[in-house]
């Protein structure tokens, strides 16, 4: 069974948040009271979906409180080496993780590119994200890169030597994306508000008028 909602492109400059917690129907609702308006929550490397990442209900209630949603991938532990099988591995797991929950063809599901080993060679990394990339976009998705610490990839190589059309900026010191810029931007430092952890999220059209793709309950 799918999940409730239309695949939108999201609206710029409200705030929303990513948080690697369980966010409950009652807390949902204490978040869009507060005037946020969307949130992103964790699939799993590996395929079902484990304990403590999104699941069906979870989203459901996230979507029913009249945020937005889309999922970004856990990345995998520091220090982590990239390649290509790698990221064909952990792209077809998003993928089927985001089917598992109930996600739409054309939402934007995110890959976490960050704390890379330093030994490792940027040809890896990108053959990682380009695996990735293909693998999430042939379920219907629309890829996204989370671009956190420790890349090993310049903006650059960032913008030319992978596919995307979707960047979101992390908190930390990161490449600018030349041409086409972020379509998200993460604050810095990371707050506690209603007993969870979270990161703070805007959106933004990037320098190309592209927009992230969220689920929304447009009757919220």
């Amino acid at each position: 069974m799918g999940l409730p909602g239309q695949v939108e492109g999201v609206t710029p400059s409200v705030p929303g948040f990513d948080t690697d917690t369980t966010i409950s129907a009652a807390v949902a609702r204490q978040f869009y009271a507060q005037g946020y308006r969307f949130c992103l929550r964790y699939l799993s490397l590996g395929v079902p979906q484990l304990s403590g990442d999104l699941s069906q209900q979870e989203a459901a209630d996230i979507l029913s409180s009249g945020l937005a949603l889309m999922p970004v991938q856990h990345v995998r532990n520091y220090p982590w080496s990239p390649n290509q099988s790698l990221g064909q591995q952990d792209g077809q797991n998003a993928a089927a993780n985001a089917q598992s929950v109930g996600f739409p063809p054309g939402v934007n599901v995110w890959c976490d590119l960050e704390d890379v080993v330093s030994t490792a060679q940027p040809q890896d990394v990108a053959a990682y994200c380009q695996a990735w990339y293909q693998a999430v976009q042939e379920a219907g998705y629309v890829p996204g890169l989370y671009v956190g610490a420790n890349p090993l990839l310049t903006g650059q190589q960032l913008y030319h030597d992978l596919s995307f059309q979707h960047y979101w900026c992390s908190g930390s010191d990161v490449p600018s994306i030349p041409i086409r810029g972020y379509q998200l931007q993460q604050l810095f430092p990371s707050i506690s508000i209603n007993g969870v952890g979270i990161d703070v999220d805007v959106p933004q059209n990037d320098q190309l008028g592209g927009q992230a793709q969220w689920l929304r309950v447009s009757s919220c």
